[in-house]
């Protein structure tokens, strides 16, 4: 198998066999410039790692890599419509470049090009697995988003109501890849089932991460301010922890953050974070990052693939999970 440098940087050379028509340009710009924003190409990469280390070269695949991070991106335009956003990755976003409206239609034509991609070179029979796959993740990451945003006006939501909206919205695409990847490559039932849970899992600690990261992260290195998610009452594993254990002065100060209108942003991240620090709301995050990790690893002892290939998704785990960005 190759490093995962190599599997990112093939992942981005699958992005340069996506053809785009000539015009309307208006249609297809706004793709274009999506898609050369940046990103860290990991469902792309693990994709192309899983046909490997299922004993296919994986430069056979670049199609299928493509599609799922074109699949991805077109989430991404339409969330950033959802959320009004400005910026992502540091550039405009397609909302706010050109108009919603745009962002809406390109990110539909990006969703038809992708379901075409994953399906480009390969016979009637494997299309037909690989699309099923594709159309069960990408419903499933819309029931994600739907929970997600039905938890905006909800006080009750419980921690395993959370852990299953993050597994739709974030976990399955970067499970849906690994299983496309395998089952490009023929692999056993046994093989597509562990990368998949692997993958699952991974996923879960992954996003912990990013709730975690939000709060305790350096600006620095996260790349944008942190405590966004506290200024907008984002239902994260931290806050619905909080919420649950918080008593008597905390619960009060809580609430009032929670509900004051017009909070200095300072002021009200600090206040919640010395909150989630009275509770050990960090450490109940970073243990249960670290069991979905090892559980996402307990998928590979018994997955029938080679050693190598439980070596190097070990190796692809520890990398993320050592992140502080």
């Amino acid at each position: 198998m190759r490093t995962s440098e190599e599997y990112i940087d093939l992942a981005e050379q699958a992005m340069t066999t996506i053809a785009y028509p000539s015009e309307p340009n208006g249609l297809y710009d706004p793709i274009a410039y999506g898609l050369s924003n940046g990103g860290k190409r990991l469902r792309p990469a693990i994709l192309l790692a899983a046909c490997e280390a299922v004993g296919k070269n994986c430069l056979s695949a670049l199609n299928q890599a493509a599609a799922i991070e074109m699949y991805h991106n077109f989430t991404l335009f339409h969330d950033d419509v959802m959320d009004n956003a400005d910026i992502r990755r540091g550039k405009p976003t397609v909302c706010a470049k050109w108009d919603n409206n745009t962002a809406i239609l390109s990110g539909d034509t990006l969703l038809t090009m992708a379901s075409e991609k994953v399906i480009t070179g390969v016979d009637a029979q494997k299309a037909v697995k690989l699309l099923q796959i594709f159309n069960r993740t990408a419903i499933e990451v819309y029931e994600g988003q739907q929970y997600d945003m039905e938890f905006e006006n909800r006080n009750d939501v419980s921690i395993e109501e959370y852990i299953n909206m993050i597994r739709l919205k974030t976990s399955v695409l970067l499970g849906g890849a690994c299983r496309i990847g395998a089952e490009f490559a023929d692999a056993t039932e046994e093989q597509s089932e562990a990368l998949y849970q692997f993958a699952i899992n991974l996923g879960l600690a992954f996003q912990l991460q990013d709730d975690l990261l939000d709060v305790y992260g350096d600006p620095e290195i996260f790349g944008k301010a942190i405590g966004g998610d506290i200024m907008n009452n984002k239902k994260t594993f931290l806050l619905i922890n909080a919420m649950l254990l918080a008593k008597g002065d905390d619960a009060e100060e809580l609430n009032y953050w929670l509900h004051n209108p017009e909070p200095l942003p300072g002021e009200k991240i600090a206040g919640v974070t010395a909150i989630y620090n009275r509770l050990g709301i960090d450490a109940i995050c970073r243990e249960t990052i670290e069991n979905y990790h090892k559980k996402s690893l307990s998928y590979l002892k018994n997955s029938g693939l080679s050693e190598e290939a439980v070596d190097f998704f070990t190796a692809f785990a520890e990398s993320l999970m050592n992140r502080k960005k």
